[in-house]
């Protein structure tokens, strides 16, 4: 087992939400991706940071851009989930329904929670980009479990 597969495993027992990462590409056209590297990073200025694969194809439209939402998955949207880890660009969108806030950036409307960030700054980070996006509006209140994301299998937790 080399280092990089060792550190995977080892960060795969640290439990994680699921978010989507959306935004738009320079045609106005919606892009998305799951994630788990989503974290708060201050309340004043209101701050999260999600990070991205420098080989995301979705990294330079949201740079361009300057924003993006992040969607917080319910124990039942494992599908969506999926559907944005993978399959094709073109069909991740299809059937789901969105709406935009502030930031024009696409947000899932049956998500758990929301947040509508623009991007306050980049940190270069190893093979990533650190988005650090200042929240501009934010909401929830789905009656779901969380999804979560576990030794690399999603489940929920009860609280």
């Amino acid at each position: 087992m080399t280092e990089e597969e060792r550190f995977r495993r080892v960060m795969g027992h640290f439990a994680t939400g699921v978010a989507v990462v959306t935004g738009r590409n320079d045609n106005g056209a919606d892009l998305g991706f799951t994630a788990n590297a989503v974290a708060s990073v201050s309340l004043n200025p209101r701050l999260v940071l999600v990070c991205v694969d420098h080989d995301s194809a979705s990294l330079p439209a949201l740079q361009r851009h300057g924003a993006f939402a992040l969607s917080f998955l319910g124990a039942s949207q494992e599908d969506l989930a999926r559907r944005f880890a993978g399959g094709t660009r073109e069909d991740r969108f299809t059937g789901v329904s969105t709406r935009v806030e502030e930031t024009g950036a696409p947000i899932l409307d049956d998500a758990l929670a929301w947040l509508d960030c623009r991007i306050w700054k980049e940190v270069e980070a190893g093979d990533h980009v650190l988005l650090i996006g200042q929240v501009e509006r934010c909401g929830g209140g789905q009656a779901d479990e969380p999804l979560v994301f576990y030794r690399g299998a999603y489940g929920t937790v009860h609280p």
